[in-house]
């Protein structure tokens, strides 16, 4: 029998490091049970957010095992990689824990064609686990490649198991498209958490959810605005999503560096720079981010302490559960400027 995702907002979560850069077992589990008490649909363990291509094999399969074995939450594991062998280890792991679900994001780096995509990677994997649910998840801006949804479409044909993708284009038409080939209950999950209010409302699309990096923080405002669009609250899912928009630019900082008085350029600071940043702000197991990442600048870093200290403001019920569940006093943290200098370059 294959398992049906749940729709609404799951968390792409971080893998917490201590600040030696080993894995903080006892917060990852710590971090699982409070997504869990926020009521979070699902977990996405070891996925980009997760730091996945910086984990040995071992941690990658402990993680999952870990995450699956708590068994009080639907995990959709990260099991994707740039050689087919790899996912197809990934996910036979994932089996053997009891998990029932696979993210695979489109193999990186040598940037095979969509044909190939379909034929090279997911085809096997879905054939050779038809019990499993096989999530694509297309990121080109990471990736470098991207399956097309002419070929997402053949897979959902062919493979019961294929019903379901993370769509991280950016790309709206491309969302129509596969909606407009894939089978009327093909799941489309949102990658983006600034794009989940509209491309759920939209009726050419009908994303049902998002796997969220910020929900890593505000689990419970996240899964609020995504219920409500599924049951037709447009007006609770404005609000909430107008709560949460100071989160929506910080999944990606970019920042000027003054070089000297002639050069400037432009720092990007990918995922999951920023949320960690935020987290170890807030008081919750993070750490550092595993090299070659490094830290943030100073001016990156106050982009996010300023949407923190916007959202408590303005909306403390979005990060009232941290304090709650963590035991921190978020104001005394917020205003501690050590906690920001010790967290950049």
């Amino acid at each position: 029998m294959i398992t049906k995702i749940p729709v609404g907002a799951l968390t792409a979560i971080v893998t917490p490091f201590k600040e030696d850069r080993e894995i903080d077992w006892s917060g990852l589990k710590s971090l699982v049970d409070f997504q869990v008490s926020q009521g979070i649909s699902g977990i996405v363990p070891v996925g980009t957010t997760g730091e996945s291509p910086t984990l040995t094999e071992f941690e990658h399969e402990k993680v999952l095992s870990s995450v699956i074995g708590l068994k009080n939450i639907f995990v959709l594991a990260g099991c994707g990689s740039n050689s087919t062998a790899e996912a197809m280890h990934y996910v036979r792991k994932t089996a053997e824990a009891g998990g029932k679900a696979v993210l695979l994001v489109d193999s990186y780096y040598n940037k095979p064609p969509s044909l190939a995509l379909r034929r090279e990677y997911y085809e096997p994997i879905a054939r050779a686990f038809p019990d499993i649910a096989i999530v694509p998840y297309i990121i080109p801006g990471r990736t470098c490649c991207a399956l097309l949804p002419e070929d997402l479409a053949i897979l959902n044909q062919k493979f019961p198991n294929i019903y379901a993708v993370k769509e991280a284009t950016g790309d709206l038409q491309n969302m129509i498209r596969i909606r407009s080939l894939t089978f009327s209950d093909f799941q489309i999950f949102s990658g983006d958490d600034d794009k989940t209010f509209r491309i759920m409302i939209d009726n050419s699309i009908r994303s049902c959810g998002v796997i969220s990096v910020i929900s890593n923080i505000a689990p419970a405002a996240v899964q609020e605005m995504c219920q409500a669009i599924l049951r037709h609250d447009i007006k609770t899912a404005e609000t909430v999503r107008d709560k949460l928009e100071p989160f929506f630019k910080i999944v990606t900082v970019s920042v000027d560096r003054m070089i000297d008085e002639k050069t400037t350029v432009v720092d990007k600071f990918p995922n999951p720079m920023a949320i960690k940043v935020a987290m170890n702000l807030l008081g919750m197991p993070a750490g550092p981010c595993r090299q070659p990442l490094g830290r943030m600048t100073r001016a990156g870093a106050d982009k996010v302490s300023e949407a923190l200290i916007t959202v408590w403001s303005k909306n403390p019920d979005v990060l009232s559960p941290i304090a709650d569940f963590f035991n921190i006093n978020i104001d005394e943290r917020l205003m501690n400027r050590a906690l920001l200098e010790n967290l950049v370059y």
